[in-house]
């Protein structure tokens, strides 16, 4: 450290929780698995997407590493920190991996890429034999920490409202639990931890309105990637900043929150974990999922009276509202999976959404602007306090169709999305589904067969090294 002072008490409990013993909770390590499996199918799917594919691979051109950190669905060989970039732009480039919703949203999941280019990177490196035999139980157990770490700060703080974007809570995360990877005692966490929130914070530009661009694909890929850099700093012997939170002149939130200190009002534990949000079925900005499937419900009955629809009214939460409502031209995929009514609108049109609906082909089809500009959205206060309350966290919307013969349809409402700890059972088996089809998009079949079969067995599974696990992975 470069003081003498205490570091600010969030830094020491982060630390503490890192060196704590992993959880042993079957339940939890189960929804862990499953977080690995869905984001790793995230990570192959997207790989179809040549914008996505054009920023893969070694920064510069022959930065191959013999040893380097595998990243799955290619032959790449790289160095941890770009390993890290590489995986995270993947898992998050289609929008359709888990996510966390409160005061802060975001998609815990994109710790992995830190987590696993450090993990495989130790195996194919290390001089000590037990950081060789590093295992699928090690990465399960470093993302139920990064989860939650990442979610409980996210309960009752809003970056968004500062301006901020939620990727800097996975450079905070992924800093503090890779350098436990590493081997890293409490000051190291610490360390890497306080300059990660030195590092401030990306603006949310590139997420919002006429600004929305690809950025918000890779930005958590940025985050894993520097937070890998400083947990390798840290582990050099590079100092942190006790105070960088709380220093009343210079610290973060003197200086980025508005003033505001942090409010933790959750001690760190597994609670993320077990209420984390799946994707099952739509690659679209969660705040929406529940309006998707409304829409999709009302299908049958709309889609033959299109021209006959003279509104269309969308009740949401205030986040929803102030995040995905979205009114006037929309200019690319990213632009358009963050609209609220043009989600419902591909889903009224067509019965489905998919990756491929955000395309310029579909988005050029005329009844989607059509019905884009008879849509009226409405924040439902309901809806708002059941999103923020513990006991629920719902996120509910209602889509209704009115006819211009005076008729209308019912109101679909729909509290709790299919990915929804509420809805688990009923989302696990179609989520095993999707990670089988996302697979096969790249993996050849008789591997495809034998991941499918580690998967079911979660102790085998566990038992794995990482460096055994991503060789299946490579294409």
């Amino acid at each position: 450290m470069t003081g003498k002072k205490a570091p600010d008490k969030l830094f020491g409990d982060i630390a503490d929780y890192v060196l704590s013993p992993p959880c042993a909770i079957a339940e939890v390590r189960n929804i862990a698995g499953y977080c690995l499996m869905d984001s790793l199918g995230c990570a192959l799917l997207a790989l179809e997407d040549p914008d996505c594919t054009r920023l893969l691979g070694p920064l510069v051109p022959g930065a191959d590493l013999e040893t380097g950190t595998r990243v799955p669905g290619t032959s790449y060989r790289l160095d941890p920190v770009q390993a890290a970039f590489n995986i995270g732009a993947m898992v998050r480039w289609l929008d359709f991996n888990d996510t966390w919703l409160a005061a802060e949203w975001g998609h815990p999941s994109d710790n992995l890429a830190a987590i696993l280019a450090v993990s495989d990177y130790l195996c194919r490196n290390a001089s000590e034999p037990e950081l060789a035999s590093v295992t699928i139980a090690d990465i399960l157990s470093a993302m139920i920490k990064a989860y939650e770490i990442q979610g409980v700060i996210a309960l009752e703080n809003s970056f968004n409202r500062a301006g901020l974007d939620h990727v800097l809570l996975v450079r905070a995360a992924s800093a503090a639990v890779v350098t436990g990877l590493l081997g890293g005692g409490r000051s190291e966490i610490i360390s890497a931890l306080s300059n990660a929130w030195v590092d401030g914070g990306a603006l949310r530009i590139y997420r919002h309105g006429t600004n929305t661009g690809s950025r918000k694909c890779w930005a958590a890929g940025d985050a894993a990637s520097r937070a890998v850099r400083l947990a390798l700093l840290a582990m050099r012997g590079e100092p942190g900043y006790e105070r960088a939170l709380s220093d009343p002149d210079w610290g973060f939130c003197r200086v980025l929150f508005r003033g505001k200190p942090f409010q933790i009002d959750r001690p760190f534990g597994t609670y993320v974990m077990e209420n984390i949000l799946f994707k099952v079925s739509y690659p679209a900005e969660f705040h929406g999922q529940t309006a998707v499937e409304a829409a999709i419900r009302l299908h049958p009955e709309v889609s033959g009276r299109l021209d006959a629809v003279r509104r269309v009214v969308i009740e949401t939460q205030e986040s929803g509202f102030r995040i995905i409502h979205k009114e006037g031209p929309l200019r690319n995929p990213s632009d358009r999976d963050h609209c609220l009514q043009y989600m419902v609108a591909v889903a009224l049109i067509y019965g489905d959404l998919k990756s491929g609906h955000y395309g310029d082909r579909i988005a050029s089809d005329p009844r989607i602007e059509s019905l884009r500009n008879k849509m009226e959205v409405i924040e439902n206060p309901d809806f708002s306090r059941d999103y923020l309350d513990p006991r629920k966290r719902s996120i509910a919307n209602s889509v209704q169709v009115f006819f211009s013969d005076g008729t209308c349809t019912g109101k679909v409402l729909i509290e709790y999305p299919l990915g929804h700890r509420r809805r688990r059972g009923e989302a696990i088996p179609l989520l095993k589904q999707k990670f089988a089809a996302n697979l096969a998009s790249r993996v050849p079949e008789r591997r495809c067969g034998e991941i499918l079969r580690l998967f079911e067995n979660r102790m085998h599974l566990e038992k794995t090294p990482v460096r055994e696990f991503l060789d299946l992975f490579v294409v």
